[in-house]
């Protein structure tokens, strides 16, 4: 295990030690003062709304042994009351952290391999099943959640202890973030999962967004990437790229020639499976989860698997018992066999049409849909809105329920493109939604929530459940 002690840290931070112990070793590092362990490493992260730097005496009282605050005047008496714990001062502690994790990774070096994961949509999903792949021969961290920004990043590579390989998600909502997060990271294997439209209202173009993705190869000294070769624009770049020695590329895909390919699929409502295939050998998939998306994540973890030496069994056995970050695709079985999805933490015109494509699978039962608001599309936002709508009646959803302001374009392109118009409900607030959901509701019925995570509606399918499980 490689620790860092205060010393390097004051090094790399150009910090000042307050007090306390240059030559003690930091384990662990939290911003939350609320789960913090005895000996812990409390830094102190200032938001728009909230400074966290305020909490230093909170911490100690938690057990943090160490603090590294900015914009703090220790009084004696302070001082005095926390003599036996460390201090450390810097001028900013979000600039910090990141010196810190560079330096964390650095100390691992070679001994290291780091994958580094991102993509429009897909990148949870993507990070867990490659995770639990390359766990079954290697002890792997991985990233918590989609903890995947500039301080989400950094205390992921802070959790490193003995392991030998890492599964680092990289988000991005403007160019340049990639950037920042991949020179921390230093990945040694980096995937894209597709491109699409997900914060095109900030960064203007798929064209930028693909620019933005591949920032990832910044951080990389000898650049190998696995890329969807489905996907357009990543098809056109590995085009380009083909005579590009700087830069080895390796693909997946289904519908184009790619180094491991999907055949003979079977998608079934709450799994899949497939026959993966590559130059030399044929491989038998068992997915867990349904969905067609989910075939190009399991083939993106054989390739990633197949690189690192991994056997056929134990890539079977890593995919077949993967399992979903909370808040993907969560289903619950309710009474009069009632079943909903609650896919709503996150939302773009890809995973809206993943979404509706899953719930279209469900062949025998009638299809519910509650959309929301999709977010940071700016002036596309119209225009994908309505493709949603033409999607709902594309997969024969029978009934569509919409809330938020530009969801009221989901609700008449659907309408326009030929649902019924009295199958379609635009709705203005939850309780609205709630209450349509009881009056209508059957047996057997599938429902689909569906919004980006600001319109909250992964509460709103909570709050359904709660209220079918009482009645």
């Amino acid at each position: 295990m490689k620790k860092l002690k205060v010393e390097d840290i004051i090094k790399v931070t150009k910090g000042t030690l307050i007090q306390g112990d240059k030559n003690f070793e930091c384990e662990n590092f939290s911003r939350d003062t609320r789960y913090l362990k005895k000996g812990d490493t409390f830094i102190g992260i200032k938001g728009e709304s909230f400074d966290g730097n305020t909490l230093w005496k909170e911490a100690f009282e938690n057990g943090a042994k160490a603090v590294i605050v900015q914009d703090i005047e220790f009084l004696n008496e302070n001082l005095e009351k926390y003599q036996d714990k460390i201090i450390i001062k810097v001028q900013d502690t979000r600039k910090a952290l990141i010196e810190i994790a560079t330096l964390k990774r650095e100390m691992y070096g070679k001994d290291l391999k780091v994958i580094g994961v991102t993509g429009s949509v897909g990148k949870t999903s993507t990070k867990d099943i490659i995770a639990n792949v390359l766990s079954k021969k290697y002890k792997t961290l991985k990233t918590e959640g989609n903890n995947n920004n500039a301080i989400g990043l950094p205390f992921t590579i802070l959790r490193l202890k003995d392991e030998e390989i890492a599964v680092i998600e990289m988000g991005m909502n403007h160019l340049g973030e990639i950037d920042e997060l991949t020179k921390v990271a230093k990945p040694d294997i980096s995937v894209i999962t597709n491109i699409g439209t997900s914060h095109i209202g900030n960064l203007g173009s798929r064209e930028n967004i693909l620019k933005a993705k591949l920032e990832i190869l910044n951080g990389m000294e000898n650049p190998f990437i696995i890329i969807n070769n489905d996907n357009d624009l990543l098809h056109k770049w590995k085009e380009e790229n083909k005579e590009n020695t700087k830069i080895q590329i390796k693909t997946f895909g289904i519908e184009n020639e790619s180094d491991v390919m999907a055949n003979n699929i079977i998608l079934k409502e709450n799994s899949s499976e497939f026959e993966a295939k590559t130059e030399t050998e044929k491989i038998n998939i068992t997915i867990p989860v349904a969905g067609k998306h989910f075939i190009l994540n399991a083939l993106c973890a054989i390739l990633v698997g197949k690189t690192l030496g991994l056997s056929n069994t134990q890539i079977q056995e890593g995919i077949k018992t993967f399992t979903l970050t909370k808040k993907r695709m969560d289903i619950t079985k309710l009474k009069n066999e009632i079943t909903v999805i609650n896919d709503a933490y996150n939302a773009s015109y890809e995973s809206m049409k993943a979404s509706l494509e899953n719930l279209s699978r469900y062949k025998t039962n009638r299809k519910i849909a509650v959309l929301g608001d999709m977010f940071e599309l700016g002036e596309f936002s119209e225009e994908l809105h309505k493709k949603v709508g033409k999607e709902v009646k594309e997969q024969n959803i029978d009934i569509l329920i919409c809330m938020g302001e530009r969801a009221k374009c989901i609700a008449k392109s659907a309408i326009d493109s030929g649902i019924n118009k009295e199958n379609v409900y635009y709705l203005k607030n939850v309780e609205e939604i709630l209450n349509i959901l009881k009056t209508i509701v059957k047996k057997g019925d599938i429902i689909l929530f569906k919004a980006s995570n600001g319109m909250k509606f992964y509460d709103i399918a909570n709050k359904f459940i709660e209220n079918s499980e009482k009645n």
